[in-house]
């Protein structure tokens, strides 16, 4: 792989961060957090918009009663725009997360939000397939594990698989769907990360050790063959790369290292125009900021 091109574009907040990459109307969206501090609880979702990859405006801005976090945008079935993400209270000293999602046709405005899965229970990236929206939720209270739930319309989920992997804290995870197999990225706080593998309807599921480490987990199919993740590293110091992934054998390599330190991942992905196109965060050069990559293959 090889970086053509990288630029900050949006800091204007003490801390930015959070990404999430779509192309919508002819244009790139790219959606974020914007708040204080890493953990503040005055996070909203900013949504900047380019038509041209260099030059970025601000273009909506979603506002929770609370935290918002970890904003992420898919298409549903019927091509709206859906956006997800967590609410993050604290009720008697204790941090209390709600999933929540919202629509729109355009980008602009946004339907209510609505609260989503159970709560505690982190719907943490949506993916629909073949009708279904999917989405790996993590435990926030009580012993740390995952499931995967499922919803005919984005908005009433319920478990598929009510503990999908509980060794090695297990959390945030990104699912892909190639010629029916169902992939997930998933990263653990205490394990190597993994490449789980599924065949419908999705229930059972094996997993591959990565080999390292993974945070932010995110990835996407260039060919059957050949999937390329963007995720945190930890070894030697901490980065945002770029890493190819065998679908195959869950061989795990890294490719290109972005410029990134500090506090940083949480990359958005877009396969355009025989390029892949990168958002992400990085506090390496001052505050968290906001970076948009362009990367040939």
């Amino acid at each position: 792989m090889e970086l053509i091109n990288v630029q900050k574009i949006w800091n204007k907040a003490p801390h930015n961060a959070f990404t999430d990459l779509i192309r919508f109307n002819n244009e790139w969206l790219c959606i974020f957090r914007e708040g204080k501090t890493h953990v503040s609880l005055d996070g909203v979702l900013r949504i900047l918009s380019s038509n041209d990859t260099k030059h970025w405006n601000p273009f909506s801005l979603i506002v929770g009663d609370s935290d918002l976090r970890d904003g992420k945008l898919c298409f549903t079935p019927d091509n709206q725009l859906m956006a997800c993400g967590a609410e993050v209270m604290v009720e008697h000293g204790k941090r209390i997360h709600q999933s929540v999602v919202w629509f729109s046709k355009d980008g602009l405005s946004w339907s209510k939000e609505y609260k989503v899965g159970d709560l505690n229970f982190w719907l943490w990236r949506i993916t629909w397939h073949a009708g279904i929206a999917y989405s790996v939720a993590y435990h926030c209270e009580g012993e740390p594990m995952v499931s995967l739930y499922s919803s005919k319309d984005g908005i009433h989920f319920s478990a598929l698989v009510d503990c999908l992997i509980d060794e090695g804290e297990p959390t945030e995870a990104s699912l892909l769907f190639e010629n029916q197999i169902g992939y997930c990225l998933l990263r653990r706080e205490s394990a190597n990360g993994l490449l789980g593998v599924s065949y419908p309807p999705y229930t059972q599921w094996e997993w591959k050790d990565l080999g390292m480490l993974i945070g932010g987990p995110h990835f996407i199919s260039i060919s059957e063959d050949h999937f390329i993740a963007a995720v945190r590293l930890y070894d030697n110091k901490v980065r945002t790369s770029l890493c190819w992934l065998n679908p195959h054998t869950g061989e795990f390599k890294e490719a290109l290292e972005l410029p990134s330190g500090g506090d940083t991942s949480y990359s958005g992905l877009l396969w355009y125009q025989d390029r892949l196109w990168v958002s992400y965060y990085s506090s390496h050069e001052g505050n968290a900021a906001i970076y948009f990559a362009e990367v040939k293959v």
